[in-house]
């Protein structure tokens, strides 16, 4: 008997794009939900055109993204123009069959196109919709443009980032984006268990400013004592010897989190040096703690610092390149990765933490590929999706 999946049953109309709403998008997909994207007639979705490029296929008008192809599987695609009164009038009608709307565009933009919230949820009172934007929809700044690094900054979070005699350090990933969609799939699996009490569907305001904030909750707990956290000269922001990054002998690269005592001294055992608990405090001496351990980690590669984590517990593990990641064993044995069949050929696809390993998946879909299905679930007559597309 086929397992049934916890959000099947549940319709979402996602008509975001890029990073944040498409992923937060995935999530509901790959648990279940029926995810249809409303694309517009032009280029789509950005993430479409990004690099780098897949092959593409005939009639598509340039290559697909692989950035699209890795967080779009098992959701459809149909095009709608919203700035012209059939593609409005048309969205209206699909509201009526959906459970969730999915959007980011910046406050008032769903206003003008004659879609606010108000009249999505007047339409169908069992309506969650969630704006994900990046300052909310309310507040001095909801209006403003930014990227990810714009709202770390804004949240304090990028500020705690880095060595302390220098800029905070730029992230290496998108922390805001995936924290708001994150918060987003949040937001929404509560506001449809509130309507599966109340019967009412709910607006669901999620900022990736504020998303951004709760990564950083260690760091913003320290402010409720005597001093402020300073950046890099923190106990897990790079202060301490034990908590750190080393290189190689072989130029690769290695992290070392021996926080508690017993980690600490299973390390010095195992390297034949002496420490003291001084050693978890930060202060002065730890410059030249550092120094001892730099020297100690450059007298060995990386395969041979992994052998040595095999065998010593004391949290120590090599920073992976991403090249790396779909043939490291615990990956393997966790069932991270796997091959999608697709038009474009097989797609390495990641499976999020909540992502059944065992379930079954759709590739990505092409621009438009499923307007008419979509449309005529929803009601309309072939005429009229005829003339829609005319």
């Amino acid at each position: 008997m086929r397992k049934k999946a916890p959000l099947e049953g549940i319709k979402v109309l996602d008509l975001s794009r890029l990073l944040p709403g498409p992923f937060a998008s995935l999530v509901l997909a790959d648990l279940g939900a029926q995810v249809d994207k409303i694309e517009d007639p032009g280029g789509g979705d950005y993430l479409r055109h990004m690099p780098p490029p897949v092959a593409s296929l005939p009639g598509e008008g340039g290559a697909q993204s692989g950035l699209f192809l890795a967080i779009n599987r098992n959701k459809r695609s149909a095009v709608l123009d919203l700035k012209k009164p059939e593609g409005r009038d048309a969205l209206l009608r699909l509201v009526d069959h959906y459970d969730v709307v999915l959007e980011q565009f910046r406050p008032g933009v769903m206003e003008r196109l004659g879609l606010s919230h108000a009249t999505l949820r007047a339409r169908n009172p069992r309506l969650v919709v969630c704006a994900l934007t990046g300052y909310g929809q309310n507040g001095p700044l909801s209006l403003r443009a930014g990227h990810d690094i714009n709202y770390l900054a804004r949240a304090g979070v990028l500020g705690f980032q880095g060595p302390p005699d220098g800029p905070p350090a730029v992230f290496g990933f998108q922390l805001a984006d995936i924290g708001g969609a994150l918060w987003s799939v949040i937001g929404i699996m509560a506001a449809l268990s509130a309507r599966a009490n109340t019967g009412e569907g709910s607006i669901v305001d999620v900022s990736m400013l504020e998303a951004s904030m709760g990564f950083a909750a260690s760091s913003f707990g320290q402010m409720l004592g005597e001093e402020m956290p300073k950046r890099g000269n923190e106990t897990l922001s790079g202060a301490i010897a034990p908590y750190n990054t080393y290189e190689t002998k072989d130029g690769r690269y290695v992290t070392l989190g021996a926080l508690e005592p017993k980690f600490l001294l299973a390390f010095a055992a195992a390297v034949q040096i002496e420490v003291d608990l001084s050693a978890l405090v930060v202060g002065p001496h730890q410059e030249a703690l550092k120094a001892k351990f730099r020297e100690i980690f450059k007298g060995r590669t990386l395969a041979e610092w992994t052998e040595f984590a095999r065998t010593t517990d004391c949290c120590l593990e090599p920073v992976l390149l991403p090249e790396e990641l779909a043939s490291d064993p615990q990956l393997l044995a966790r069932r991270v990765f796997f091959e999608l069949p697709s038009p474009w050929g097989n797609l390495l696809q990641f499976r999020t933490p909540v992502t059944d390993p065992d379930g079954q998946h759709r590739p990505p879909p092409r621009q438009g590929e499923h307007t008419g299905a979509i449309l005529r679930e929803a009601g309309f007559s072939d005429a009229e999706i005829s003339a829609l597309q005319k």
